[in-house]
């Protein structure tokens, strides 16, 4: 699919209207979910604003809905705002839920989640003469190499000694290894699960150089020809795999707290090292929404319903706390970990593993 998501995420989190208009509307759309529900969305929308920022509103559904009328994604996000001409669709290969808002800035943690979630790997499915490697990038395989070797199967009487032909043989075996070794040394930057029938997997792992094994997460006993099945064996794999990331993260999340060390949890000390650009990993419930406000002209940032700024008395605007501070963690190039460990819910709810101590 080529989607660059993470890139995608890291450019809408840089942006933002100065004057805290609500002019970037956000839309997520399952189409198969809810035929009326940009419809009905949209009509609820307009009856809230006003002026400048209505006509911007009405300009920009315009412009998302003439696109989804030539397009068929039946998933697809969408970023828009007619006043500071920005469109950016985004096909996605997963479903989404239908979601429209309007803000001062991009909508960004539903993409944030699908990313932290579906993560990128490669998929090596071989045997002692042929491999098939695919890229797996949100859920979709797209075949990347396909290397083979034409090795002799079997003995036949008259020629070659049995140990001559299987000395000829192995070696055959562990030059087509080394050459599927050196394809993933060249092209393997994510994780690896490795695939396929018999002993072939393991003879190949004892050739791979250390930093190419350590980025196997699993090893699954399958026949070659089941491509499917490997595809999906594959992504459940790396599915449990990201929940252990998420429940690591938080353990070490709670050792830091425990030695003072690099770690900080609830709002306060976690909004505070993401505007600094502390946060390495920021950690967050999966489900958890936090309501707030922000006042524009001082940039404080507070949770409730605060209508007047506690520092300058200007008025406040409704803000998505947790949705604010994944965006300064985006703009600052930090890892984001969603999890559903019970323990972030005692830490209040979202934390960060920071990259130094102020």
């Amino acid at each position: 699919m080529n989607i660059d998501l993470q890139k995608n995420i890291k450019e809408l989190s840089e942006l933002y209207d100065p004057q805290s208009r609500d002019v970037f509307v956000s839309v997520y759309l399952n189409r198969d979910a809810d035929q009326h529900f940009l419809k009905r969305r949209t009509q609820s929308c307009e009856s809230l604003l006003n002026g400048e920022e209505k006509q911007n509103f009405l300009q920009t559904i315009e412009k998302i809905t003439e696109y989804l009328g030539n397009h068929s994604e039946k998933n697809i996000a969408l970023f828009a705002s007619n006043i500071h001409n920005v469109f950016q669709p985004i096909p996605l290969p997963v479903a989404v839920n239908n979601t429209l808002i309007v803000d001062s800035s991009p909508y960004i943690r539903p993409l944030a989640r699908i990313l932290d979630e579906w993560e990128s790997f490669l998929l090596v499915l071989m045997n002692s003469n042929q491999a098939k490697i695919y890229s797996i990038e949100l859920g979709v395989a797209e075949q990347e190499k396909s290397l083979s070797s034409n090795i002799m199967s079997k003995h036949k009487k008259g020629g070659w000694s049995q140990a001559r032909f299987q000395r000829i043989r192995k070696g055959a075996i562990h030059e087509f290894f080394t050459e599927v070794s050196d394809y993933l040394q060249k092209e393997a930057d994510q994780q690896i699960v490795l695939a396929g029938p018999g002993t072939a997997k393991t003879q190949f792992m004892e050739i791979l150089p250390n930093h190419i094994r350590k980025k196997i997460v699993k090893i699954i006993d399958i026949d070659i020809s089941d491509e499917q099945e490997s595809i999906k064996q594959s992504l459940s794999v790396v599915s449990v795999e990201e929940d252990k990331k998420g429940h690591e993260a938080v353990k070490q999340l709670k050792a830091e707290i425990l030695k003072n060390g690099l770690g900080v949890y609830g709002f306060d000390e976690t909004l505070k090292a993401a505007r600094n650009g502390q946060i390495d990993v920021l950690i967050v419930e999966k489900d958890y929404h936090l309501k707030g406000c922000l006042c524009e002209h001082c940039q404080i940032l507070k949770a409730g319903p605060i209508k007047d700024c506690p520092v300058c008395g200007n008025s406040t605007t409704e803000a998505d706390i947790i949705e604010e501070i994944i965006e300064f963690a985006e703009r600052t190039d930090a890892t984001i970990e969603f999890t559903d460990d019970e323990e972030i819910s005692r830490l209040g709810h979202i934390g960060g593993l920071l990259r130094y101590k102020m």
